[in-house]
């Protein structure tokens, strides 16, 4: 089969046939989503400008597993103790806190019955005391699981019982809460990622502090550095800036490299559907620490993360899916989770999965694309 090396040199000479080869070599040697029975082969970088789409699935939408329905997914990543995939629900009312696992990404199927989210004392967490939005797996096998609600950053044993806890500041609280923070609710820790060496953790902000936000601008995020000390403590080591385009949230921000992060953008718009923009970040280790900022929108232009797109969502091929709401592609949903799936040649495999918040006018879906990440 076509090397992703020897396609992508045919893709610049603009053959259609290698444009075709590149995305089923990926599609093939990668476990990301695979083209199917309703996707088709799609030319090379026809999402934005570093991207292609290497299939979708909608297996798991409204799914229903033992009595429970899948939705709310708003969480993506590998577990490498368990070799599955795995994705958190956000809330659904009083029901526990659960973390579900799959055993593909090309096929989603669902691997068992969901692990359960417990405090010290046992008693589940609900979609009434917690909103989990991040996801990520400790070296150890440890679970790191952020929630909007306050917000927090916990730490759950392989057995879903709380163990620890990350230092949260204090500006970053929900306005209205005691005492009172700065931040919108359901609009905080959305992302979280950890370094492939496993000493850093970066939880990314979705929405600005109303500190940051001034009457000529609102795109001023702060994501929070944790690095693992000696002692086998977490240390909130510094925060970072990072402006989003106008208009848009952060998703999620997912590292693939200890210095690079891939971001998510994302908006709604009830009768335009969602738009969905991946940019590439790098030099994390480098970024100046910008805690020492009360207004992050007055800081100068160095205190923030460069960044550059590298996928535009909307300008995917639709790959003949279908949508319940107004969108402009219908590929398009609430994507909120973004996980890597590996690496062939120059092109790192990436899925998002989707968000329906329980819904019957969103989709969960799970979308893969081949995209050409910068390094740092």
């Amino acid at each position: 089969m076509t090397s992703i090396t020897a396609s992508i040199t045919s893709r610049r000479r603009s053959t259609a046939a290698a444009v075709t080869g590149t995305a089923l070599a990926f599609t093939a040697l990668v476990a990301a989503p695979a083209a199917s029975a309703h996707s088709t082969p799609a030319p090379a970088f026809t999402c934005g400008p570093a991207a292609l789409p290497t299939g979708y699935s909608d297996a798991l939408d409204k799914l229903v597993y033992n009595g429970a329905q899948i939705g709310g997914l708003s969480s993506l990543t590998y577990d490498p103790v368990a070799h599955d995939w795995i994705a958190g629900v956000d809330n659904h009312g009083a029901d526990p806190a659960r973390i579900w696992s799959f055993t593909d990404l090309s096929h989603p199927a669902i691997a068992g019955d969901p692990l359960v989210l417990k405090k010290a004392d046992g008693t589940p967490y609900t979609g009434q005391n917690s909103d989990n939005e991040g996801l990520a797996v400790l070296p150890n096998g440890d679970y790191v699981v952020s929630s909007e609600t306050e917000p927090s950053i916990r730490v759950y044993g392989r057995d879903g019982i709380q163990k620890s806890s990350l230092p949260v500041p204090a500006r970053f609280a929900v306005t209205g809460t005691t005492p009172a923070g700065q931040a919108t609710g359901n609009a905080t820790l959305e992302g979280l990622s950890i370094a492939p060496n496993g000493r850093e953790i970066v939880a990314a902000m979705e929405g600005a502090l109303s500190g940051d936000v001034s009457a000529a601008d609102a795109t001023a995020h702060r994501f929070l550095v944790y690095t693992l000390g000696r002692d086998g403590a977490w240390k909130l080591t510094k925060q970072v800036g990072y402006r989003t385009d106008p208009g848009m949230r952060v998703a999620e921000a997912t590292l693939y490299g200890n210095n690079e992060i891939l971001v998510e953008e994302a908006s709604f718009t009830p009768a335009v559907g969602n738009g969905v923009k991946l940019y590439a970040v790098t030099g994390l280790g480098a970024s100046p620490d910008v805690s020492g900022y009360a207004d992050l929108s007055a800081a100068p232009a160095g205190s923030f993360l460069g960044k550059q797109l590298v996928a535009d969502l909307v300008q995917c091929p639709t790959l003949g899916a279908t949508a319940k709401q107004p969108q402009t592609n219908p590929l398009l949903d609430n994507y909120e989770g973004l996980a890597f799936t590996g690496e062939v040649g120059d092109l790192t495999g990436v899925s998002l999965i989707s968000d329906d918040n329980f819904g019957a006018t969103q989709i969960t879906r799970v979308l893969g694309l081949a995209v050409d990440l910068p390094r740092g």
